[in-house]
Protein backbone atom coordinates (compact mmCIF):
# COMPACT_ATOMS: atom_id res chain seq x y z
CA UNK A 1 0.00 0.00 0.00
CA UNK A 2 0.84 3.72 -0.93
CA UNK A 3 1.95 5.56 2.15
CA UNK A 4 -1.14 6.34 4.61
CA UNK A 5 -1.23 9.91 4.87
CA UNK A 6 -4.41 8.98 8.07
CA UNK A 7 -1.74 7.36 10.16
CA UNK A 8 -1.30 10.32 12.23
CA UNK A 9 -2.39 9.41 16.04
CA UNK A 10 -1.21 5.88 15.00
CA UNK A 11 0.82 4.15 17.91
CA UNK A 12 2.90 1.12 18.57
CA UNK A 13 2.39 -1.37 21.40
CA UNK A 14 5.64 -1.07 24.52
CA UNK A 15 8.86 -2.36 22.62
CA UNK A 16 11.13 -3.34 25.36
CA UNK A 17 15.28 -2.86 24.88
CA UNK A 18 17.62 -3.76 27.04
CA UNK A 19 21.30 -2.57 26.81
CA UNK A 20 24.62 -3.26 27.81
CA UNK A 21 27.68 -1.41 29.39
CA UNK A 22 29.00 -2.97 25.95
CA UNK A 23 26.46 -1.14 23.80
CA UNK A 24 26.92 2.37 25.68
CA UNK A 25 30.99 1.98 24.63
CA UNK A 26 30.37 0.56 21.08
CA UNK A 27 27.77 3.25 20.47
CA UNK A 28 29.99 6.24 21.77
CA UNK A 29 33.06 4.45 19.34
CA UNK A 30 30.38 4.54 16.58
CA UNK A 31 30.28 8.73 17.36
CA UNK A 32 34.05 9.35 17.25
CA UNK A 33 34.97 8.85 20.75
CA UNK A 34 38.17 7.40 21.41
CA UNK A 35 41.23 7.31 24.01
CA UNK A 36 40.30 11.51 25.08
CA UNK A 37 36.95 10.75 26.45
CA UNK A 38 37.54 7.42 28.48
CA UNK A 39 34.18 8.23 30.79
CA UNK A 40 32.36 7.33 27.33
CA UNK A 41 35.00 4.33 26.25
CA UNK A 42 35.84 2.59 29.29
CA UNK A 43 33.95 0.66 32.18
CA UNK A 44 37.59 -0.11 34.30
CA UNK A 45 39.41 2.75 34.02
CA UNK A 46 40.57 4.04 37.76
CA UNK A 47 39.33 6.84 38.77
CA UNK A 48 36.52 7.30 35.78
CA UNK A 49 32.97 6.41 35.80
CA UNK A 50 31.50 5.21 32.39
CA UNK A 51 28.87 7.67 31.50
CA UNK A 52 26.37 7.29 28.40
CA UNK A 53 26.80 10.03 25.61
CA UNK A 54 22.79 12.15 25.66
CA UNK A 55 22.28 11.02 22.21
CA UNK A 56 22.22 7.60 22.71
CA UNK A 57 18.37 7.24 22.79
CA UNK A 58 18.24 7.60 18.94
CA UNK A 59 19.50 4.07 18.69
CA UNK A 60 17.40 2.90 22.33
CA UNK A 61 14.26 4.17 20.69
CA UNK A 62 13.48 0.91 18.53
CA UNK A 63 10.28 0.58 17.51
CA UNK A 64 7.97 -0.87 14.51
CA UNK A 65 6.47 2.60 14.01
CA UNK A 66 7.41 2.95 10.30
CA UNK A 67 5.98 -0.54 9.29
CA UNK A 68 2.77 0.31 10.18
CA UNK A 69 2.50 3.71 7.94
CA UNK A 70 2.68 2.16 4.72
CA UNK A 71 5.36 1.37 2.25
CA UNK A 72 8.56 2.93 2.10
CA UNK A 73 11.15 3.14 -0.49
CA UNK A 74 14.13 2.67 1.44
CA UNK A 75 16.58 4.89 -1.09
CA UNK A 76 14.15 8.04 -1.39
CA UNK A 77 14.32 7.99 2.34
CA UNK A 78 16.96 10.62 3.99
CA UNK A 79 17.05 11.53 8.32
CA UNK A 80 15.56 15.02 8.33
CA UNK A 81 15.72 16.21 11.95
CA UNK A 82 15.86 15.20 15.01
CA UNK A 83 15.12 16.08 18.69
CA UNK A 84 16.17 14.28 22.12
CA UNK A 85 15.21 15.09 25.72
CA UNK A 86 16.74 12.94 28.32
CA UNK A 87 13.86 13.17 31.27
CA UNK A 88 17.22 11.58 33.79
CA UNK A 89 20.41 11.01 33.15
CA UNK A 90 20.49 7.85 30.69
CA UNK A 91 22.37 5.12 33.25
CA UNK A 92 25.21 2.80 31.11
CA UNK A 93 22.99 -0.07 31.49
CA UNK A 94 19.56 -0.77 32.00
CA UNK A 95 16.17 -1.73 30.30
CA UNK A 96 13.11 0.48 29.22
CA UNK A 97 9.68 -0.09 27.63
CA UNK A 98 9.17 1.78 24.35
CA UNK A 99 5.96 3.59 22.59
CA UNK A 100 5.93 4.97 19.18
CA UNK A 101 3.27 7.83 17.95
CA UNK A 102 2.89 9.24 14.31
CA UNK A 103 2.78 12.38 15.60
CA UNK A 104 2.50 14.37 11.84
CA UNK A 105 2.79 13.74 7.89
CA UNK A 106 3.14 17.13 6.05
CA UNK A 107 3.30 17.37 2.08
CA UNK A 108 6.69 19.16 0.81
CA UNK A 109 5.13 18.56 -2.53
CA UNK A 110 7.64 16.66 -4.13
CA UNK A 111 8.36 15.02 -0.77
CA UNK A 112 6.54 13.58 2.67
CA UNK A 113 7.52 14.71 6.43
CA UNK A 114 6.72 11.93 8.83
CA UNK A 115 7.10 12.84 12.25
CA UNK A 116 7.01 10.02 14.95
CA UNK A 117 7.70 10.31 18.54
CA UNK A 118 9.16 7.51 21.03
CA UNK A 119 8.99 7.70 24.83
CA UNK A 120 11.21 5.41 26.50
CA UNK A 121 10.09 4.34 30.43
CA UNK A 122 12.15 2.49 32.73
CA UNK A 123 11.02 -1.45 32.30
CA UNK A 124 10.85 -1.70 36.31
CA UNK A 125 10.09 1.70 37.62
CA UNK A 126 7.92 3.03 34.88
CA UNK A 127 9.63 6.50 34.82
CA UNK A 128 10.11 8.36 31.65
CA UNK A 129 13.90 7.98 30.58
CA UNK A 130 13.73 9.27 26.82
CA UNK A 131 11.71 11.51 24.41
CA UNK A 132 13.29 10.73 20.80
CA UNK A 133 11.93 12.58 17.83
CA UNK A 134 12.33 11.79 14.30
CA UNK A 135 11.26 13.94 10.93
CA UNK A 136 12.07 11.22 7.97
CA UNK A 137 11.99 12.82 4.43
CA UNK A 138 10.64 10.88 1.87
CA UNK A 139 11.38 11.91 -1.26
CA UNK A 140 8.49 10.72 -4.42
CA UNK A 141 5.70 10.62 -1.85
CA UNK A 142 4.24 14.05 -1.58
CA UNK A 143 1.59 16.32 -3.31
CA UNK A 144 -1.33 15.12 -1.83
CA UNK A 145 -2.57 18.61 -1.12
CA UNK A 146 -1.90 18.20 2.93
CA UNK A 147 -0.62 20.73 5.52
CA UNK A 148 3.18 21.36 4.71
CA UNK A 149 4.08 21.31 8.31
CA UNK A 150 7.11 23.81 9.88
CA UNK A 151 10.27 24.78 8.10
CA UNK A 152 13.29 22.66 10.01
CA UNK A 153 16.02 25.28 8.44
CA UNK A 154 17.34 28.09 10.61
CA UNK A 155 20.23 30.65 10.53
CA UNK A 156 22.74 30.57 12.56
CA UNK A 157 23.30 33.92 14.72
CA UNK A 158 25.01 36.95 12.99
CA UNK A 159 28.29 36.70 15.32
CA UNK A 160 31.21 34.49 15.90
CA UNK A 161 30.77 31.38 17.45
CA UNK A 162 31.78 31.34 21.30
CA UNK A 163 33.47 27.98 20.37
CA UNK A 164 34.12 25.98 17.56
CA UNK A 165 35.84 22.31 17.63
CA UNK A 166 36.66 20.13 14.48
CA UNK A 167 36.36 16.29 15.09
CA UNK A 168 37.88 14.28 12.81
CA UNK A 169 35.95 11.03 11.75
CA UNK A 170 37.19 7.89 10.19
CA UNK A 171 37.03 6.13 7.01
CA UNK A 172 35.13 3.11 8.42
CA UNK A 173 33.16 5.08 10.80
CA UNK A 174 29.60 4.43 9.22
CA UNK A 175 31.12 0.70 9.93
CA UNK A 176 31.42 1.08 13.69
CA UNK A 177 28.03 3.08 13.69
CA UNK A 178 25.89 0.44 12.16
CA UNK A 179 26.60 -1.80 14.91
CA UNK A 180 24.62 -0.03 17.31
CA UNK A 181 21.46 -1.51 15.27
CA UNK A 182 21.41 0.94 11.83
CA UNK A 183 21.90 -0.90 9.32
CA UNK A 184 20.60 0.61 6.22
CA UNK A 185 22.73 -0.05 3.54
CA UNK A 186 22.84 3.36 2.55
CA UNK A 187 26.07 3.88 5.32
CA UNK A 188 27.25 0.04 3.54
CA UNK A 189 26.34 -1.17 0.31
CA UNK A 190 28.12 0.84 -2.66
CA UNK A 191 25.52 -0.53 -4.68
CA UNK A 192 22.99 0.73 -2.37
CA UNK A 193 24.53 4.00 -2.15
CA UNK A 194 24.43 4.72 -6.32
CA UNK A 195 20.71 3.65 -6.28
CA UNK A 196 20.11 6.42 -4.13
CA UNK A 197 21.96 8.84 -5.92
CA UNK A 198 25.27 9.39 -3.81
CA UNK A 199 28.78 7.84 -5.68
CA UNK A 200 29.56 6.10 -2.27
CA UNK A 201 27.87 5.04 1.17
CA UNK A 202 26.91 8.24 3.47
CA UNK A 203 27.78 8.68 6.86
CA UNK A 204 25.04 8.24 9.07
CA UNK A 205 23.32 11.66 9.53
CA UNK A 206 22.37 10.34 13.52
CA UNK A 207 26.17 9.85 13.88
CA UNK A 208 26.91 13.31 12.53
CA UNK A 209 24.59 14.25 15.44
CA UNK A 210 26.33 12.01 18.36
CA UNK A 211 29.91 13.48 17.24
CA UNK A 212 27.95 16.93 17.52
CA UNK A 213 27.07 15.89 21.10
CA UNK A 214 30.27 14.59 22.08
CA UNK A 215 31.83 18.23 20.72
CA UNK A 216 29.44 19.54 22.79
CA UNK A 217 29.57 17.91 26.16
CA UNK A 218 33.25 18.03 25.66
CA UNK A 219 33.49 21.49 25.01
CA UNK A 220 30.48 23.09 27.10
CA UNK A 221 29.39 20.48 29.49
CA UNK A 222 33.09 19.85 31.29
CA UNK A 223 32.65 16.11 29.99
CA UNK A 224 29.73 15.47 32.06
CA UNK A 225 27.20 13.76 30.10
CA UNK A 226 24.40 14.83 33.40
CA UNK A 227 24.81 18.37 32.24
CA UNK A 228 22.68 17.53 29.12
CA UNK A 229 19.13 17.07 29.00
CA UNK A 230 17.80 17.60 25.33
CA UNK A 231 19.67 18.27 21.94
CA UNK A 232 18.04 18.46 18.58
CA UNK A 233 19.21 19.83 14.93
CA UNK A 234 17.75 19.55 11.30
CA UNK A 235 20.38 17.60 8.64
CA UNK A 236 21.09 19.78 5.91
CA UNK A 237 23.62 17.99 3.75
CA UNK A 238 25.16 14.44 3.44
CA UNK A 239 28.12 13.59 4.95
CA UNK A 240 31.08 11.26 4.21
CA UNK A 241 33.02 9.09 6.43
CA UNK A 242 36.36 10.78 6.53
CA UNK A 243 34.98 14.23 6.46
CA UNK A 244 36.28 16.49 9.01
CA UNK A 245 33.19 17.83 10.81
CA UNK A 246 33.33 21.23 12.72
CA UNK A 247 30.65 22.06 15.18
CA UNK A 248 30.16 26.29 15.85
CA UNK A 249 28.36 26.79 19.19
CA UNK A 250 27.00 30.56 20.08
CA UNK A 251 25.52 30.49 23.80
CA UNK A 252 21.90 32.32 23.59
CA UNK A 253 21.73 32.26 27.88
CA UNK A 254 23.20 29.97 30.59
CA UNK A 255 21.75 27.08 29.90
CA UNK A 256 21.57 27.08 26.37
CA UNK A 257 23.36 27.35 23.18
CA UNK A 258 22.28 27.20 19.73
CA UNK A 259 25.10 24.93 17.12
CA UNK A 260 25.57 24.13 13.65
CA UNK A 261 27.81 21.30 12.24
CA UNK A 262 29.47 21.91 8.85
CA UNK A 263 32.33 20.08 6.68
CA UNK A 264 34.26 22.89 5.70
CA UNK A 265 31.32 25.66 4.63
CA UNK A 266 29.16 23.48 3.90
CA UNK A 267 26.37 23.09 6.75
CA UNK A 268 25.41 19.65 7.26
CA UNK A 269 23.06 20.21 10.66
CA UNK A 270 21.59 23.20 10.84
CA UNK A 271 18.95 25.22 13.78
CA UNK A 272 20.76 22.80 16.47
CA UNK A 273 19.89 23.38 19.88
CA UNK A 274 21.22 22.39 23.35
CA UNK A 275 19.48 22.39 26.38
CA UNK A 276 21.45 22.05 29.71
CA UNK A 277 20.26 21.13 33.30
CA UNK A 278 20.20 24.85 34.85
CA UNK A 279 23.53 26.85 35.21
CA UNK A 280 25.16 23.56 33.64
CA UNK A 281 26.66 25.93 31.28
CA UNK A 282 30.34 25.99 31.88
CA UNK A 283 32.93 26.71 28.35
CA UNK A 284 36.20 24.87 29.65
CA UNK A 285 38.50 27.43 29.50
CA UNK A 286 41.44 25.35 28.94
CA UNK A 287 40.75 22.11 26.78
CA UNK A 288 42.12 19.96 23.92
CA UNK A 289 39.69 19.08 21.51
CA UNK A 290 38.14 16.54 20.86
CA UNK A 291 39.91 14.32 17.97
Amino acid sequence: MPLNHEAVGITTDPVRVDWTTKDTILYALGAGCGVDALQFTTENSKGITLQTLPSMPVVLARTPILTMIGDIDWTKLVHAAQHVSLHQPLPPKGSANNVATVTGIYDKGKAAIVVTETVGRDAGSGEKLWTSTMHLYIRGAGGWGGEKGPSLRSEPPQRQPDASVTVATAENQALIYRLSGDRNPLHSDPSFARAAGFDRPILHGLCTFGVSTRAIVETMAEGDAANVVSIAGSFAAPVFPGDPLTVDMWRTDEDSLTFRTRVKDTEVITGGTCQFASGELRPRTSRKEPG
